[in-house]
C-alpha cells in the first residue's frame, strides 16, 4: 500500500470513529475550592451558561487515603456477611430457575425458597471459612476515601478568559 493510499484510508478511519476530548497540554485553573461540591457546582454552572464544558476538568490535589475502622470482623461477623450475600445470590438463581423450569405456582415457590436456603447456607460456611483463612490478618472492617485537599477548576488555555467571566457571575454559597 502506498503512502497515499494508506493516508487516504487513515482520513476514512478517522471520519467513521467518534473521538472524545482529552485534557489539553496547556490548562489554565481558574478557579480553586475547599470542596469537591462546590467544584462540581462551578462545572455546572459553566455548562447551565452554554460554556463548551469539554474543556474543562475538575483536579483534586493534595490527595490522601482515609480508612475508618468501623469495628472488630470476627469469624461470626464474617459468616453473618456471607448469610445475606448467599440469601441474595440464592434469590437472584432461584427466581431465574423459576422463571425458566416451573409450569405451577408451588413449584415456582419451592425452587425460590430452596435456592434461598441453599445461598444463605452456602454463603455463611463461605464467609466464616474465608475469614478463618485470614490467619488473623486484618481482623477488622473499614471504610476508605481518597480525598482532597481542594478542587481546581482547569479550562484549555483558549477558554479560560471565558470561563473566568461565567463564573465572575456565580453566586457564592
Amino acid at each position: 500500500m502506498s503512502s497515499t493510499q494508506m493516508n487516504t484510508s487513515l482520513r476514512e478511519e478517522d471520519r467513521s470513529t467518534t473521538t472524545v476530548a482529552g485534557p489539553s497540554s496547556s490548562r489554565r485553573t481558574v478557579r480553586s475550592f475547599t470542596s469537591y461540591t462546590a467544584a462540581e457546582r462551578a462545572v455546572d454552572q459553566l455548562s447551565d451558561a452554554g460554556f463548551p464544558v469539554e474543556h474543562v476538568g475538575i483536579v483534586g490535589t493534595g490527595l490522601r487515603y482515609v480508612e475508618q475502622v468501623s469495628g472488630r470482623l470476627t469469624t461470626g461477623r464474617a459468616a453473618v456477611a456471607g448469610l445475606g450475600q448467599g440469601g441474595m445470590l440464592g434469590l437472584f438463581w432461584g427466581l431465574l430457575f423459576s422463571l425458566f423450569f416451573t409450569t405451577d405456582s408451588a413449584g415456582f415457590f419451592g425452587v425460590l425458597a430452596f435456592s434461598v436456603v441453599v445461598g444463605i447456607v452456602l454463603g455463611g460456611l463461605l464467609g466464616a471459612v474465608a475469614h478463618v483463612m485470614t490467619g488473623g490478618r486484618r481482623d477488622f472492617d473499614s471504610v476508605a476515601q481518597t480525598r482532597a485537599d481542594h478542587y481546581e477548576v482547569q479550562v484549555d488555555d483558549g477558554f479560560a478568559v471565558e470561563a473566568e467571566t461565567v463564573l465572575a457571575r456565580m453566586p457564592s454559597h
